[in-house]
């Protein structure tokens, strides 16, 4: 049976992440209180931000800005979106 977290975005029990998505007590906090679901959807989120942006990874600047944006996301607070971003037609 799979593990389930009281998930802060999403305010129910969902199925939790198999492992902590980042070292450290971030990490091991988000593996405690995130859904996989939620997880997953900042993922696309953060993907989307990087691509949009044109991000650089490398720069401490954009770490720390993907990091508030995620909290933000998470919280279920306004974060920033891609600009332009149309979803496919189903």
């Amino acid at each position: 049976m799979s593990r389930t977290v009281f998930c802060r975005k999403y305010q129910e029990q969902l199925e939790g992440l198999d492992f902590p998505p980042m070292p450290g007590k971030k990490g091991e906090e988000l593996y405690q209180t995130v859904s996989k679901k939620a997880w997953q959807e900042w993922q696309s989120q953060q993907t989307m931000l990087i691509n949009e942006k044109h991000l650089n990874l490398m720069e401490p600047n954009t770490r720390k800005y993907l990091q508030a944006q995620m909290e933000h996301f998470l919280d279920n607070e306004p974060f920033d979106k891609a600009e332009g971003y149309v979803p496919p037609e189903a």
